[in-house]
């Protein structure tokens, strides 16, 4: 493989109207947390409202790792305390039978380091990851156009939503059956509906890795993760259905994930701004950096939800500066995910903080 591309501060592209449409991004999160506050008296957020599993974690990094993969939190063979959060992407809180992308948001606990702007005085870092390889769109503007057309069915007709779902996913698997994925059909409701724990997830948009710049995916280790993959779940009839086969599982028998990195070595290849574009991985693996281990554990509770729902945000900027989220999508989280916050916590009269434990209740 070719040497991976040194970080630099000019690697970014800032485009001329890009505070105008980050604003608008901003204010389309708004308007869908007020809606579903409208229904439900609750603040939910802007998207990934669901959560499916809220978990307390134990990450490893390995030992013996190359130079260029032993960068960041994962330089030294040490272990951090973490949270999960297993989610899917609406902003309202749907049945599972509206089949939607799924979301892995971790959190370290216990990291040293310069902070970046905004979460200075922390000590955690968070990495938030999706179950494609790729951003649904190339940067914020088509993202803005697709979070409208989500903020105009939020609080429509369940029924409706449904019925889109199932069309969506029988186009989706016409799509895979030919070789193919289409971001957008699974953005929009053709995701299949596959056990969460088998799935594979990824940063999508890439981040600063130290000296260098990667994308990073999280993928079934344990045998009983793996054995879940592209396995779908009977859904009809159980609004909550992810919930129960996650539960049903990390009851019992814990499981694993890797964390792995793919570093940028090509910037044509590899671009920073176009997060639409899948790093080709031919010649440029993702390689295993870490070990996410889940003791046997109630995996969703309402009491878990107070904490990791209510009062805990994960964002790609809650961190150290040598895991800095690079490109135009996540310039637009930052200003999107901070707002969404601020006006959740005012509306729930609880305002966010970060943890300083990995500790979750384990009874309702």
């Amino acid at each position: 493989m070719s040497s991976p591309i040194p970080y630099t501060t000019d690697i970014e592209r800032i485009y001329q109207d890009e505070a105008d449409v980050n604003a608008e991004l901003a204010d389309t999160f708004r308007q869908i947390i007020e809606t579903t506050y409208r229904d439900l008296g609750h603040g939910f957020r802007g998207v990934h409202a669901k959560s499916h599993a809220l978990l307390q974690a134990r990450v490893r990094v390995l030992e013996g790792l190359p130079p260029h993969y032993a960068q960041g939190v994962f330089t030294e063979p040490k272990s951090f305390d973490a949270l999960v959060r297993i989610s899917t992407g609406a902003g309202d809180i749907l049945p599972d039978s509206v089949s939607l992308i799924r979301g892995f948001a971790i959190k370290l606990v216990g990291v040293e380091g310069q902070r970046l702007a905004g979460s200075e005085g922390d000590s955690t870092q968070d990495f938030l990851f999706a179950n494609g390889v790729a951003f649904p769109t190339p940067g914020p503007k088509k993202l803005l156009a697709n979070l409208k057309l989500l903020a105009k069915t939020t609080d429509k007709v369940e029924g409706l939503k449904k019925a889109v779902s199932a069309v969506f996913r029988t186009a989706e698997k016409g799509v895979e059956a030919l070789g193919g994925e289409s971001a957008l059909l699974e953005q929009l409701g053709g995701h299949r509906h596959t056990h969460p724990l088998g799935e594979s997830f990824f940063t999508q948009a890439p981040i600063r890795y130290g000296d260098y710049i990667a994308k990073l995916g999280v993928v079934p280790l344990s045998e009983n993760f793996k054995a879940l993959e592209g396995q779908e779940i009977d859904i009809a009839g159980r609004d909550d259905a992810l919930r129960e086969e996650i539960a049903s599982l990390l009851a019992a028998q814990g499981g694993e994930w890797e964390i792995c990195v793919q570093l940028a070595r090509d910037l044509t290849a590899n671009p920073i701004e176009d997060a639409a574009v899948a790093w080709p991985e031919e010649d440029n693996p993702y390689v295993a950096v870490a070990v996410i281990s889940i003791a046997p554990q109630p995996s969703w509770t309402w009491d878990r939800a107070r904490v990791l729902d209510d009062q805990t945000a994960f964002n790609p900027w809650h961190g150290i500066e040598a895991h800095r989220p690079l490109g135009a999508v996540m310039r637009a989280r930052k200003v999107a995910y901070a707002a969404s916050s601020e006006l959740r916590g005012r509306l729930n009269g609880c305002p966010f903080h970060e943890p300083s434990n990995a500790q979750l209740p384990d009874a309702e």
